[in-house]
């Protein structure tokens, strides 16, 4: 494939590498051509050469503080400058909270379209095939571009992460953005209290809906979770009454999860519930 594919990994605010990126790596090399990686954020070098480990031949460093907190003034210029150096065929990202706002944001700017929560990719001839779920879930919807650089957000877990196996070069770069580029700023940060198993993480979960009559059940999905391992989930109709908290519900508006097991218990299963569990595999 002439000139590639270029994805754009991510690592956490600790200098971890997140498992999309090795996921997207993945999916780059079998779709052909050589692939790129591009590695953003504040104190990211230490992953730098393990995001090279699985299919890309050059990873792009930024490491900046103007890069620590994601901001679409901050990320923007230098993923546009990326792309335009790299002048690929095809960009990928993860359907995380940064390739949701980025991804769109890119493809305006590169004057192309994106293709969102994709779950499926391959190649016909030079043209990008993105499969993603339609109807709630009930069925897929499959994508092609008129032009290039063809755009896609890739659903967290859909698609198998390779083994870590090879080694990439590293190829540091300065952002070049100034902090009077930035027109946001942060003032402070609520994080929902987790216990246990991330939801999208986990590969197990135990959801319920309002069908259990009240908040008091969910004590019990508690416990049937933590003896299979897993993570609870709500409906949303549980969280707008409040019995479960927001961070827990799965679906269209919340989270989309891959577990191997899914248990829903008390759900009606409405199409917006059902498009949040379409890569559930029971």
């Amino acid at each position: 494939m002439p000139n590639g594919v270029l994805i754009f990994g991510e690592a956490t605010e600790d200098g971890k590498l997140v498992a999309i990126t090795a996921e997207l790596s993945g999916a780059a090399a079998a779709l052909g051509g050589p692939v790129t990686c591009a590695l953003l954020g504040s104190g990211v070098e230490g992953v730098a050469e393990e995001a090279g480990q699985y299919g890309a031949e050059k990873v792009i460093l930024v490491d900046d503080p103007i890069l620590k907190d994601y901001q679409g003034d901050a990320y923007l210029p230098v993923a546009e400058r990326i792309a335009k150096e790299i002048d690929p065929a095809v960009i990928l990202f993860g359907q995380t909270m940064i390739g949701r706002d980025l991804a769109p944001r890119l493809a305006q700017r590169l004057g192309t379209a994106v293709a969102m929560d994709c779950v499926a990719l391959s190649m016909e001839g030079d043209k990008l095939l993105a499969e993603r779920p339609a109807y709630g879930g009930a069925a897929r919807a499959r994508y092609t571009f008129n032009g290039t650089p063809q755009i896609a957000t890739v659903r967290v877990k859909a698609l198998d992460a390779p083994a870590a196996s090879g080694s990439a070069e590293v190829v540091k770069q300065d952002a070049g953005v100034s902090a009077d580029q930035v027109r946001t700023t942060i003032t402070g940060r609520t994080k929902p209290e987790s216990t246990g198993i991330r939801l999208e993480d986990a590969t197990v979960v135990v959801s319920g809906g309002r069908g259990l009559g009240g908040p008091e059940a969910f004590q019990q999905l508690e416990e049937l979770a933590g003896v299979l391992g897993g993570a609870v989930g709500a409906s949303r109709a549980v969280c707008d009454l409040g019995w479960y908290p927001v961070a827990a519900q799965v679906g269209l508006t919340g989270k989309m999860v891959t577990p191997d097991l899914y248990i829903a218990i008390g759900i009606s299963g409405a199409s917006q519930h059902m498009a949040g569990i379409s890569s559930v595999k029971n």
